[in-house]
C-alpha cells in the first residue's frame, strides 16, 4: 500500500519486515514468550532478509538506510511480537556507541559482522544504583598498563545472554563530572563476564535481560571505544537519542497489533444479537485507539527524521516520541485487553500479550518521567524563540 509520507525505499523496508513478521514471526511469538527462550529460528530469519543492514553505515556492509528506516522495521516486527522486535532493536543500541564514536578500527572489526547479523549486539549501561542517573554509576576500569580492568555489575542488559559484542560503560575518572564515563566493547563469551541472573519478566520474554558481573574483567586498550577515556557519557547520550525512536516504534507496533486483533475481535463477538463492533461504546474505543497509534506513529516518524537530518532538535524529538508513543502503546493495549472482555484476561487470547510486552517501553531506555524533563529543559532553552511576543504581555488595556 502506498504512503505518501515514506519514499520507496522506506516502503520497501518496511514490506521486507512485514514479511518476515507474517510468515515467521507471528506464528511462533507466544511460543517463546511462555518458554522464555531466544528465538534462534527467527534470528536466522533476521539475518537471510537483510534486516541488520538498516542500521549499520554503508562503508561497514550495511545499507546505511537511517533511523527512519529502523522505525518502520521494529515496527512491522513488533506487530507480531513486541519480544522479538525489541530482540532486533537492541542490536542497533549495542552497535551505536560504535557508530556515533567509534575509531575507524573498531568500526572496521564489529559493524560488517553486525551488519550480516552475524554479530549480535548488547548495551551495558544501567546498574541497580544506576538507572536513569548514568551519573551515579559505580563500575570501574582502572589503568593496567596498556590495557583495562573492570569491575562492577550491569542491570537489566537485552540481550546479555546471546550478544556476541557488549558495550560496557564504566567510570574511569571519578574525580570528574564531563569526563567522568568511557565506553569499551566487550567481546562474550570473555574471561571475567558472567551471567549473575536472568530475570523473570512480566513482557518481552522472548528476549533475554540479563544481570552481568565484572570481575577482574581485563580489556586492552584497543577496546576503549573512541580510543580515549572520558567520552562515556557523550556516547551513550548521543546512542540513547538515535535509540529513543526504536522503542516509541517498538510501542508503536504493540499497539496496532493489539488494535488489529480488536478489531478483529469486535466484528466477529455476538451479544444481544449483534456484532459488538455495532456498539456506539467499543467504536468510540477503536476510534480512539486509531487515532492515538496514528499520531505516535507520525511523530515517531517526525523524531528520526531529525535524525537523520542531523538536527539540532534530534533530542527533544526523540524525547517527545519514546515518552508519547510508549504511553499511547500501554493506553491502547489496556482498551483492547478491555474490548475482549473476560477473554482479554486469558492467556489463550494474543492481546493480553502486547500490553505485557507495552508496559516495559515506558521504562527502559530512560522512563517517560526523565523523558518529559528533557522535553522540558528544551523548551526553556527554546524560550528566547518567543521573545517576540513579550510586547503582548500584560494584554494591553484596549483588549481588554
Amino acid at each position: 500500500m502506498h504512503d505518501p509520507t515514506l519514499s520507496m525505499e522506506n516502503m520497501e523496508w518496511r514490506a521486507r519486515a512485514r514479511e518476515v513478521a507474517d510468515k515467521y514471526v507471528r506464528p511462533v511469538a507466544w511460543k517463546y514468550d511462555r518458554l522464555q527462550e531466544y528465538p534462534w529460528e527467527i534470528q536466522k530469519r533476521l539475518k537471510e532478509a537483510g534486516l541488520f543492514r538498516v542500521f549499520v553505515p554503508k562503508e561497514y556492509g550495511g545499507d546505511g538506510a537511517g533511523v527512519l528506516n529502523l522505525c518502520l522495521v521494529v515496527e512491522e516486527l513488533a506487530r507480531a511480537c513486541g519480544g522479538i522486535g525489541v530482540g532486533f532493536a537492541v542490536n542497533a543500541l549495542g552497535s551505536f556507541p560504535l557508530i556515533v564514536g567509534g575509531t575507524e578500527e573498531q568500526k572496521q572489526k564489529f559493524l560488517p559482522a553486525v551488519a550480516s547479523g552475524d554479530c549480535l549486539t548488547a548495551f551495558g549501561l544501567s546498574e541497580k544504583g544506576a538507572g536513569s542517573d548514568a551519573g551515579g554509576m559505580k563500575t570501574r576500569a582502572e589503568r593496567d598498563g596498556d590495557g583495562w580492568v573492570l569491575n562492577g555489575e550491569k542491570k537489566w542488559n537485552t540481550n546479555g545472554l546471546v550478544a556476541n559484542l557488549n558495550t560496557i560503560f564504566a567510570v574511569t575518572d571519578p574525580e570528574s563530572k564531563s569526563r567522568r564515563l568511557s565506553a569499551f566493547t566487550v567481546e562474550c563469551p570473555h574471561e571475567g563476564l558472567r551471567i549473575a541472573k536472568i530475570e523473570d519478566k512480566m513482557g518481552i520474554r522472548a528476549i533475554p535481560v540479563v544481570e552481568l558481573a565484572l570481575e577482574n574483567l581485563r580489556l586492552s586498550n584497543d577496546s576503549l571505544i573512541g580510543g580515549k577515556p572520558g567520552l562515556g557519557f557523550a556516547h551513550a547520550m548521543s546512542t540513547l537519542d538515535k535509540a529513543r525512536p526504536g522503542v516509541a516504534a517498538q510501542a508503536i507496533g504493540c499497539a496496532q497489533g493489539a488494535l488489529d486483533f480488536a478489531l478483529l475481535y469486535c466484528t466477529k463477538r455476538v451479544q444481544f444479537g449483534e456484532p459488538i463492533v455495532s456498539k456506539q461504546m467499543v467504536q468510540q474505543i477503536l476510534a480512539d485507539a486509531a487515532m492515538q497509534v496514528e499520531a505516535a506513529r507520525q511523530l515517531v516518524h517526525a523524531a528520526a527524521r531529525h535524525i537523520d537530518a542531523g538536527s539540532p532538535k534530534a533530542n527533544k524529538f526523540a524525547a517527545m516520541a519514546k515518552c508519547f508513543a510508549t504511553d499511547t502503546a500501554m493506553k491502547v493495549t489496556t482498551d483492547c485487553v478491555q474490548l475482549f472482555g473476560g477473554y482479554g484476561f486469558m492467556r489463550d487470547y494474543p492481546v493480553e500479550k502486547f500490553m505485557r510486552d507495552a508496559k516495559i517501553t515506558q521504562i527502559y531506555e530512560g522512563t517517560n518521567q526523565v523523558q518529559r524533563m528533557v522535553i522540558a529543559r528544551n523548551l526553556i532553552k527554546e524560550a528566547h524563540e518567543l521573545d517576540h511576543l513579550e510586547g503582548y504581555m500584560p494584554i494591553p488595556e484596549a483588549q481588554r
